[in-house]
């Protein structure tokens, strides 16, 4: 019995990981082709989600898309997040981010040690996690039918 409670736990964690993993890179698209549209690039690179090569710099167009994206993907994330898991936001956040470092690392084939990067990570993985545990704290704390997607 404890056994089989234990797989459930673990599905419902693996895919509670995977829905707010989509829901990230869902919310990058968006924002990244909004941002796109604003600034009015003339390509549109599919890799943005990975790019941290662009120098930064506040001249450049496309750091400034990249950033933009990046802090207003975690923002809303956060926000989603607590939607999909309703408890431990701050856990699915960091993981997702954690997931989002090594997946950067792979896809770039390098592993970026510039501060600018990391510091633009960092806020945005608080503003995800301090908005999402927020949500999750005062809406869904109230809220006894609120339970994370059930396998």
């Amino acid at each position: 019995m404890a056994f089989r409670d234990s797989v459930l736990g673990t599905k419902t964690i693996l895919l509670n990981l995977l829905l707010c993993s989509l829901v990230s890179y869902t919310v990058y698209y968006l924002f990244a082709s909004v941002c796109f549209g604003a600034f009015g690039l003339d390509s549109f690179d599919g890799l943005i989600p990975f790019d941290f090569k662009t120098p930064a710099s506040t001249s450049s167009s496309k750091y400034l898309l990249n950033l933009l994206s990046m802090e207003l993907t975690y923002f809303i994330s956060g926000l989603l997040f607590a939607a999909i898991v309703k408890e431990r936001v701050w856990d699915y956040s960091f993981t997702v981010a954690l997931s989002h470092i090594l997946l950067t690392s792979a896809v770039m084939v390098e592993f970026r040690l510039v501060w600018q990067w990391w510091l633009a990570l960092g806020v945005g993985l608080l503003l995800m996690i301090g908005d999402g545990q927020l949500v999750a704290h005062f809406v869904c704390r109230n809220n006894p039918s609120s339970s994370s997607v059930n396998v």
